[in-house]
């Protein structure tokens, strides 16, 4: 489950870095309104379903409190799902 997570927080990373730099901007600058709509739907769906997933791998790897929530503050900040990425791999797979 935790693998599958990792993965879900790097799109939903993908998905917000896309929606801020470049939906926005085609709303605000170039008119595009149709763009805004699907990236933002799509984007909300994924950070739903990485709420209730990670609330999930949070009880099943006995995460504390804290750490869950700097989980869920980092799905809300731009490009920090890379840094949480690099956070979740297991101990083992960082040695190889």
């Amino acid at each position: 489950m935790l693998s599958f997570f990792r993965k879900l927080s790097l799109v939903e990373g993908l998905s917000l870095i896309i929606l801020l730099l470049i939906a926005m901007p085609a709303k605000y600058y170039f008119g595009y309104v149709d763009s805004i709509w699907m990236l933002g739907m799509t984007h909300g769906v994924l950070w739903l379903s990485y709420f209730l997933i990670s609330l999930t791998v949070s009880h099943q790897q006995s995460w504390s409190v804290v750490f869950w929530l700097v989980v869920l503050f980092s799905s809300i900040i731009p490009f920090a799902c890379f840094f949480l990425d690099r956070k979740l791999v297991p101990s083992n797979q960082l040695q190889e």
